[in-house]
């Protein structure tokens, strides 16, 4: 398949020194009943054989290269910007899809033509093992804002979403080293349902070192971060307004304490009294400030 401009579907792959997986996943994407579509690798200045290997796909692929490391929300951003199709799929170069994936998603977007953005089941591979996912990950369909307030909800390799829907609330925040997805998915989901197709159209990988959210510590305070933006903004409404501020509390108080047990005190006493200074409309900017001393500091 030659590298042309296309109306279906830019599939978008950001990869950092893992040669072997993304070139599973890009067959996997070649691979698809679909045929419609643009693949855009992503690689975020890879030091190993990236991107010699990728050369093997030839125009089949576009390859974007960062010369200086730039994190995953950058590497997706770079492929947005240069998507061509209507629709946005990402795919993480140590996951890899079904064959029917594209295709189905493709189908529920023409049956359902209101829809903005839809995700997959998967089957979740730990350690070289099939694993069934716990009851809190199971996936919700529809309005999913106040389940995802919690936790991640959505698989960033199981989505497919309009590509103007990213224009309309902003692409990946690339402050965040992790959480990112969380950031953007309740961007979403405050404003418009994210369904669930209730297939098994992807394979995820887990445990392995060389994942950010098996490396970073300390992912609560990006949540945490991701909801104060969110009432900030004021657009949430009364209610939802109330479940925003409900968990912000709970998450606050266990990663306060947390920083207090580890002899963060100051650290510790800030986010114990975060929810006070927002109902005292301290701006997000003197929180943002503070937090992202926090992230150069450790």
């Amino acid at each position: 398949m030659a590298y042309v401009v296309m109306t279906g579907v830019s599939v978008i792959i950001p990869t950092h020194n893992r040669s072997e997986k993304v070139c599973r996943a890009v067959r996997s994407v070649l691979d698809q009943t679909y045929s419609d579509y643009e693949i855009i690798v992503i690689d975020d200045a890879s030091n190993d054989d990236t991107v010699n290997r990728l050369e093997e796909f030839g125009e089949s692929i576009k390859v974007i290269i960062h010369e200086k490391t730039m994190g995953v929300s950058a590497s997706r951003n770079s492929g947005i910007k240069e998507a061509k199709g209507n629709y946005i799929a990402f795919l993480d170069s140590d996951d890899y899809w079904l064959p029917a994936k594209l295709e189905i998603q493709v189908g529920f977007f023409r049956d359902k033509p209101g829809a903005l953005i839809c995700q997959t089941n998967e089957i979740w591979i730990r350690n070289g093992r099939r694993v069934n996912p716990a009851k809190k990950h199971r996936k919700p369909s529809g309005d999913i804002f106040v389940p995802s307030l919690k936790l991640c909800l959505v698989s960033p390799s199981a989505v497919m979403m309009k590509k103007s829907l990213l224009y309309e609330v902003g692409m990946f925040d690339e402050e965040y080293p992790v959480c990112e997805d969380y950031d953007l998915w309740l961007r979403i989901s405050c404003k418009y349902p994210v369904y669930l197709i209730d297939k098994d159209l992807l394979v995820k990988e887990g445990g392995a070192s060389d994942q950010l959210s098996t490396r970073l510590k300390g992912m609560d305070r990006f949540r945490i971060s991701s909801m104060v933006k969110l009432l900030e903004r004021e657009i949430l409404g009364e209610e939802r307004e109330r479940e925003v501020f409900k968990e912000l509390d709970k998450k606050c108080r266990i990663y306060g304490e947390g920083c207090i047990k580890r002899g963060k005190m100051e650290e510790g006493e800030y986010y114990l009294n975060l929810v006070k200074k927002l109902n005292n409309h301290e701006t997000h900017e003197q929180f943002i400030y503070h937090e992202t001393h926090e992230i150069h500091e450790k």
